[in-house]
């Protein structure tokens, strides 16, 4: 069961090699987070190896997997992976599965026939699996025949989907224990995408419980710091995060005018950076975390910005945890 209340985390971004991992998992407990997120994109670093690092080095923060493309394992392979690691360190995994990028999935030849289908099959093998089932399943992405696992967690660890469309948030409220958002998610994307997540939840089967993981930049002192940044996260994707903002329709029309990163930068109000990252002086950090909670986000997870030190990133996302709660 994963149903953290009011808790904040970091992410150690993708761009820190594999040789800071230690020391970075290390700072994040220290400084008193309550979860320290790894993310697995192509071509980085993999994500059952740094977290499985990450749990080793550290000894209360939870760790979790943001997330794994559901098509690039065997969902059997992965089962064992996440099996052998809750076993190891029981109640800290968070394992998190996602569509993949199109681009990165094609690149390496698994791109599906069906990303829902994949993504749905994958995580409800991945959780029976977990349970100590034996499992034959023939399906559009998933076949298995008789596979159980040897050695299943006495406690399965939380499943959560990385996604951010309406069918695939429907699909992570029907089968996984929680959602993640991506950056940039404001209290107005968190909401839709509860209402979004709603359906899945009422299906016969679903998890009894469903929490929800946000992901934004944080730029603590100056949200000057924040505007390449942001400008960056403003993907095509990304679209559907930022519809229910006042503003909305104002920054699409930027994003589709502009043809650089520098130019859609330039282009950002300060007031539209404000609500597409956790920037600002120490309280209006804290108020904007503290609005992510409201809206329904269970565990506000902090970004430090690419281009910084991480520990920079990392002792600021630990000043605006204690401030919370203080």
């Amino acid at each position: 069961m994963y149903e953290p209340r009011s808790s904040v985390g970091v992410r150690i971004n993708r761009e820190q090699p594999p040789s800071r991992l230690i020391e970075l998992a290390k700072q994040a407990e220290a400084a008193g987070l309550d979860e320290v997120w790894l993310v697995e994109d192509c071509f980085w670093a993999a994500g059952i190896a740094t977290v499985s690092t990450a749990l080793a080095v550290t000894s209360t923060i939870k760790v979790g997997i943001g997330v794994l493309p559901a098509v690039a394992r065997n969902p059997a392979i992965a089962a064992m992976e996440i099996a052998a690691l809750a076993e190891l360190h029981p109640g800290r995994l968070i394992a998190g599965f996602g569509h993949g990028v199109p681009s990165w999935m094609r690149q390496i030849g698994a791109y599906p026939a069906s990303p829902l289908a994949a993504l749905e099959e994958t995580l409800v093998a991945v959780r029976r699996l977990l349970a100590g089932e034996r499992v034959s399943v023939t399906g559009k992405h998933v076949s298995l025949d008789e596979v159980e696992l040897v050695f299943p967690p006495a406690s399965p660890p939380p499943l959560v989907a990385g996604v951010r469309r309406p069918k695939s948030l429907a699909i992570a409220g029907a089968n996984a224990d929680g959602t993640i958002l991506a950056e940039p998610s404001p209290p107005e994307y968190v909401r839709t995408a509860l209402a979004g997540i709603a359906p899945g939840r009422a299906a016969e089967g679903a998890p009894p419980h469903h929490a929800l993981v946000t992901y934004n930049w944080l730029a603590l002192g100056d949200r000057e710091r924040a505007r390449r940044t942001v400008a960056e996260s403003l993907t095509p994707g990304a679209r559907v995060q930022v519809e229910g903002l006042p503003f909305a329709s104002e920054l699409l029309e930027l994003v589709d005018s502009t043809s650089t990163v520098d130019e859609l930068a330039a282009g950002l109000r300060p007031e539209w950076i404000d609500r597409l990252a956790i920037c600002g002086d120490l309280d209006d950090c804290v108020a904007a975390v503290r609005s992510l909670h409201e809206a329904g986000s269970g565990s506000v997870v902090l970004l430090p910005l690419p281009e910084e030190p991480p520990e920079r990133g990392i002792e600021d996302a630990g000043r605006v945890a204690e401030a919370l709660r203080g």
